[in-house]
């Protein structure tokens, strides 16, 4: 039996490759180029489109935990995004373009991996399916799930931050540097407070774009930053702008990261927005050292779709009325790069024990992605948001223990059954 795979992101991508390393026949569809999403830019698979960073590699952090997690179980795309690191500190960023391309050359050069190209507007229910679509899917494909599956989509708009050329920065203005003294990976723009409040009144003053049916449902975490500012003059300097963990007085600092290995581009960091076009150039270049900086990309903003994933999936990423789907990825309802690697990963190693006749496998809630699965598919919450790998999500017994040791005992426990999770 043959798994067919659609949506060839990052979810969709890892999926294929782990079927594949099983010996499952794989036919993955991508609608690019025949058809784009409203930020992608590329043909290629795995490509990413927000930010380049895939969070803390430190195991006290959730993703970075999650992250070794994927190595243990052998991703494929985590082990590549180590391959592709360019300096963040102690952070795992990549250079998008590298990532991209080397993943697209493994799942070209794999010979149980067919590739077509073309947008897929229904499917099969009597057939093997991995749905990894992620949060862009197509209008018509999210109109199929919505009938297969008899309900509604939820959705949130997201927003993507701007990159600028290194080389047309004023560094006489910036410095090079991190938060709290780790390294000197991130290009810093200190602002004064007249800085800072003639940056804001442009900020919360200037003109955005409005997609059709928007409604401002927006995801927290990629919360656009005129709409931070919204909340208050100092609500920046709490946020993406805050100047704590620098040993000079400043009001407010952004700050830009890295984009490729070559670090001849940099993102504005937090810097999400749905300003129109015109508006960032001329609001952006209010920022210290910024005044004539080459935008190579500006921010966008995108509507994001995602099931309801408590309502039609078992704790196997399986759908409970349809078995032959599989979910991987933030159409599930996980929120993350990681998180929807992660799941492709496992939405991948089930469908090849389903193809094979094989009981499937549940990832042991004393993990992180163990625990992740679980409030997806489990959570009774009306209106879910997508969830990110975090420490909040361990299983209820962690927290009888003393708090001092909660996280580390977790932390143990998850290294020790991630590890049990591919003994058959």
């Amino acid at each position: 039996m043959k798994v067919n795979i659609i949506g060839g992101g990052l979810a969709g991508s890892e999926a294929a490759l782990q079927a594949a390393s099983r010996g499952i026949e794989v036919m993955l569809y991508e609608m690019r180029p025949i058809k784009m999403t409203e930020v992608h830019q590329t043909e290629n698979f795995a490509e990413i489109v927000c930010s380049n960073s895939f969070g803390s590699k430190n195991l006290q952090d959730g993703r970075g935990l999650l992250k070794k997690e994927a190595l243990s179980l052998g991703s494929f795309l985590v082990k590549t995004a180590y391959e592709c690191e360019v300096p963040a500190g102690k952070a795992l960023a990549v250079d998008r373009i590298l990532f991209s391309e080397k993943v697209s050359n493994l799942i070209k050069n794999n010979p149980h991996i067919q590739v077509k190209r073309e947008e897929i507007v229904g499917i099969n229910p009597e057939e093997l399916v991995i749905i990894a679509t992620g949060p862009l899917a197509s209008t018509n494909f999210l109109d199929h799930l919505s009938k297969l599956f008899g309900l509604n989509n939820l959705y949130f708009f997201d927003a993507t931050s701007p990159v600028v050329t290194k080389e047309s920065l004023n560094m006489s203005k910036l410095f090079f540097g991190a938060r709290y003294e780790q390294g000197n990976d991130y290009i810093n723009a200190p602002m004064t407070k007249e800085e800072y409040s003639r940056f804001y009144e442009a900020l919360i003053n200037a003109e955005t774009h409005q997609p059709h049916n928007f409604d401002k449902k927006f995801f927290d975490a990629c919360l656009p930053i005129e709409e931070i500012a919204k909340r208050g003059f100092n609500s920046m300097r709490f946020g993406p702008l805050t100047p704590k963990g620098f040993t000079e007085d400043y009001f407010a600092v952004v700050q830009l990261r890295r984009e490729n290995i070559e670090g001849t581009l940099y993102e504005l960091v937090g810097f999400q927005t749905s300003l129109a076009y015109p508006e960032q150039k001329r609001v952006f270049h209010l920022i210290p050292g910024l005044e004539n900086a080459e935008f190579v990309r500006l921010g966008s903003i995108h509507k994001n779709a995602f099931v309801k994933s408590s309502s039609i999936l078992n704790k196997f990423l399986q759908a409970k009325k349809l078995p032959n789907i599989f979910f991987a990825g933030q159409i599930s309802g996980v929120e993350g790069y990681v998180e929807s690697i992660s799941t492709g990963l496992i939405a991948g190693i089930n469908a090849s024990r389903f193809a094979k006749g094989k009981p499937l496998k549940e990832v042991s809630y004393s993990t992180l992605l163990g625990s992740l699965i679980r409030f997806v598919v489990e959570n009774n919450l009306e209106n879910p948001q997508p969830m990110r790998a975090n420490f909040g999500l361990m299983p209820e017994e962690y927290y009888r223990i003393t708090k001092s040791l909660r996280k580390q005992s977790f932390i143990e426990d998850s290294l020790r059954n991630i590890k049990e999770f591919l003994n058959e």
